[in-house]
């Protein structure tokens, strides 16, 4: 089977039902300071390594195994808005790709590891300035590790009343072009007792663009997860969850939230034989 006959017959295989409950339009978040990612590169005013900077790991090529002959990666996962943007969102794509994001050591479950991308504010104060909607996201590195991968999961985090709820929630909304990783999702968190929701109207939230980094996979549909604030304060020991301590200070729920993902992404390749 070629690589174009694959892509074709994975996405031509019946998707499954989302399922949970479903939000509603939210509120946008508030403009852009930049339109792209490549405008924010360009400014002279910042510094990568001072203002933000990018991290990301591609992993060697298997022989052995038939999708990396085909030149195709599995699952890749992201974080457009890493460090001080989206707080704990940086972490959490670390330990669902397979590492621990204190030290990047293989995390002891067993279980792959996962190509990674993020995009890190890395100011002591006014990091939101940095944040590039997922739509416009142009980092080349980005943009090529997600169009040769067949699955992406971006980690995002939202405010309640951004997400649509009540104050005070803590949950996640999930969203994507992908319903079959949807329900995946939605039925790990479900049995980890995380509260989680099916995202549906504004795009930023729900995802739904072509155009989001999410969708922008080989087989033009993905995974978003939009974090409540309160979810991820909960994931980190009080006091601890600053942009350079969280990382040390993971709380079970943390873990529960990762393995979840995982289990999820294990679920989906599952579906995704590569002959």
């Amino acid at each position: 089977m070629n690589r174009r006959t694959l892509i074709a017959a994975l996405a031509a295989a019946p998707a499954l039902a989302a399922v949970g409950g479903t939000l509603g339009a939210a509120p946008a978040h508030a403009a852009d300071t930049y339109a792209s990612n490549t405008a924010l590169y360009s400014d002279p005013a910042l510094a990568e390594g001072v203002d933000f900077g990018r991290r990301s790991r591609r992993h060697l090529v298997d022989d052995q195994n038939p999708a990396a002959r085909a030149g195709i990666v599995r699952t890749t996962v992201v974080a457009p808005h890493g460090g001080g943007i989206e707080g704990g969102t940086s972490e959490l794509c670390l330990a669902i790709a397979g590492y621990h994001p204190a030290d990047l050591a293989p995390t002891p479950a067993a279980g792959p590891v996962h190509d990674f991308w993020m995009f890190e504010g890395l100011r002591s104060s006014g990091n939101s300035a940095l944040h590039v909607t997922s739509t416009h996201c142009d980092d080349t590195v980005a943009r090529a590790m997600c169009a040769g991968s067949l699955n992406v999961v971006s980690l995002h985090g939202c405010t309640a009343a951004q997400a649509g709820l009540e104050a005070g929630a803590a949950a996640v909304l999930v969203g994507g072009l992908n319903p079959t990783f949807r329900q995946y999702l939605m039925e790990q968190f479900a049995a980890a007792g995380i509260r989680a929701v099916t995202a549906s109207g504004e795009e930023e939230i729900a995802g739904i663009s072509p155009e989001n980094i999410c969708n922008r996979s080989l087989l033009g549909m993905g995974a978003q997860l939009e974090t409540t604030t309160e979810l991820r304060a909960a994931m980190f020991a009080a006091g601890r969850n600053t942009r350079t301590e969280r990382a040390a200070n993971t709380l079970p729920l943390f873990w529960s939230f990762t393995n979840a993902v995982r289990t999820a992404v294990q679920r989906l390749e599952a579906t995704q034989p590569v002959l």
